[in-house]
């Protein structure tokens, strides 16, 4: 059963197959879909100091009542921090607001602020080394239990493995039917990386997409299922975003195989 389901991180910790995504979510929406979730069987959950809900999912964790060391919490940098000690502060703040004594997968947010991510040609490759000196700083102390990056490029990923003492195990990018970036998805597999596949839905562009539709009736599965899948089946860590009871335990119903001849029709959709 894919709730059962982990990758085991090139440092050695294992990290769970299903996480669930807060993006957008309200304080209280996230801690509510935390507990629901961990009460259905999710063991990981996504969050970021910039979707201003941390505070939600650590109520949520703690309301739970499940044992911390049975779950695992990713939260991450904003994008717009670029210096050691904004970084130190922004990890003191993100174990504050969750209320835990550890963080299990720290990322920087991008590699760029949001303003910039499409824009110029400054990279913040020194910058992103100085974050990434607080997050080594904060795994030696105990406070993260493992390091990464999102939605970063092959460029940006080698200058945190080729520059840093502990290498970054997992980047999370945007991935789903239709959108592959192909050239990290190839360099993470070279590298051990893991990759986080955030938006596995499309945002929900693809929910009413007549190919998807047809192929998820014919593994008597929803859309949003079919989706899931589809990532699992690329050896990433799925991360859809629900606030709603039945979505949130519907998105766990993933447990089947997509067919060669299907899979490569979503491959090249």
């Amino acid at each position: 059963m894919i709730l059962d389901e982990f990758y085991t991180l090139k440092n050695g910790y294992k990290i769970p197959k299903l996480s669930l995504g807060t993006w957008q979510s309200s304080i209280e929406d996230a801690k509510n879909a935390t507990f629901i979730a961990l009460k259905n069987g999710y063991r990981h959950i996504d969050t970021a100091a910039a979707y201003g809900n941390e505070e939600g999912v650590g109520e949520g964790i703690k309301n739970s009542g499940i044992p911390r060391e049975k779950i695992f919490v990713t939260t991450k940098i904003p994008a717009e921090v670029k210096t050691y000690d904004g970084a130190k502060k922004s990890i003191a703040e993100s174990l504050r607001k969750l209320d835990l004594d550890y963080i299990d997968l720290m990322l920087i947010h991008a590699p760029k602020p949001w303003s910039e991510m499409f824009q110029g040609e400054k990279r913040y490759l020194k910058e992103n080394l100085e974050v990434w000196k607080a997050m080594e700083e904060a795994y030696n102390d105990g406070k993260i239990r493992s390091l990464g990056v999102s939605n970063f490029d092959v460029v940006d990923m080698e200058n945190i493995s080729n520059n840093a003492a502990i290498k970054p195990v997992v980047n999370q990018i945007g991935l789903h039917v239709g959108w592959l970036q192909k050239d990290i998805i190839s360099y993470c597999n070279k590298t051990g990386i893991i990759i986080m596949a955030y938006s596995p839905l499309g945002t929900g562009r693809l929910l009413d997409n007549p190919l998807l539709k047809e192929m998820a009736r014919k593994y008597g599965v929803s859309v949003p299922q079919l989706c899931i899948r589809f990532t699992l089946e690329l050896g990433t860590v799925s991360v859809p975003k629900s606030v709603h009871e039945k979505y949130i335990i519907d998105n766990t119903k993933v447990d089947f195989k997509i067919k060669d001849e299907d899979l490569k029709t979503l491959l090249n959709f």
